[in-house]
């Protein structure tokens, strides 16, 4: 009779032991902290294509950056549909955390040399907590290197500067679409005229549309406020983004010369129905300077 209550209790044991475990996991399960699921890759690269995306680059991470842009494809067969002219700019963008991203540029068009500190305010996210939107803040300072036109008379270096802020609130509805909005102030400190503002007021809208997990299309535009700078053409920019692993290759048509937001938002733009477009390319590749570790 002993011998059977004992193999009786060695058979079951192990049926306690794992229903012991069982609840324990469940337990534990519900002890751990709610989960938080960002929402990741809205846009693929820190520009959508003229204007600045969502997205940053990741800590540690040194993005370096050409946008090249081609004269107006209205100039016939003889510039080679505006192949004989070009402009470009180089930039050179860091982590510094996965929220806070700076960066500088060159463009030669007024040789301007551009800074800027992008910081992710708000991340879309779903789960333990439910934020529909991403927001970032972008602030920026450009120069210009010009010789002065008229050296002998006082040219003051303040008046080589240009300015500019935005805020920018995207959502990456799903896999295929995101769309952002972006209020944005530039200020000039010098003007032709006095009856020009010094602050220009204008609102960006970009979107994403995914074909495959490569490919994309792409467009941003800028409404500049009525009353502010007469005769403009808002700039129109319409792209497809080719990612190629540690590439994004950029190819886009846009009424826009200029490369960066004193240049395109404030214009001169050309226009689209005269076939004053250009086309370009934004090219980016990423180098891993310090990695998350070390940040760690």
């Amino acid at each position: 009779m002993k011998q059977i209550i004992v193999l009786s209790l060695a058979l079951m044991l192990p049926w306690c032991a794992a229903k012991a475990q069982d609840e324990l996991e469940d337990l534990l399960n519900s002890m751990e902290e709610p989960t938080i699921e960002y929402a990741k890759y809205a846009f693929k690269s820190t520009r959508i294509i003229n204007a600045h995306s969502i997205e940053n680059v990741s800590a540690g991470v040194l993005d370096f950056r050409i946008l090249h842009r081609f004269g107006a494809v209205n100039g016939g067969a003889y510039e080679l549909f505006g192949l004989d002219q070009a402009n470009m700019r180089m930039s050179f963008d860091y982590g510094i955390t996965d929220r806070l991203q700076i960066g500088v540029g060159r463009s030669n068009i007024g040789k301007q040399y551009d800074g800027l500190i992008k910081y992710k305010l708000l991340r879309q996210s779903t789960g333990a907590v439910n934020m529909p939107v991403s927001v970032s803040w972008v602030s920026g300072a450009i120069v210009s290197s010009l010789r002065w036109a008229n050296p002998d008379r006082e040219n003051l270096f303040s008046s080589r500067m240009a300015y500019y802020h935005q805020v920018l609130i995207a959502r990456k509805f799903n896999d295929k679409f995101s769309l952002q909005l972006s209020p944005t102030v530039v200020h000039r400190n010098l003007v032709a005229t006095p009856n020009d503002p010094n602050d220009v007021f204008a609102m960006g809208v970009g979107g994403r549309v995914k074909l495959n997990n490569r490919i994309a299309t792409t467009f941003d535009y800028f409404y500049v406020l009525p009353g502010q700078l007469p005769n403009q053409n808002n700039s129109l920019s319409v792209g497809i983004d080719i990612e190629t692993g540690g590439h994004v290759f950029q190819l886009h048509f846009t009424n826009s010369r200029g490369l960066n937001e004193q240049q395109f938002i404030t214009g001169p733009n050309g226009q689209w129905g005269k076939g004053d477009i250009h086309f370009g390319f934004n090219l980016s590749r990423v180098f891993t300077i310090r990695s998350p570790k070390e940040h760690r």
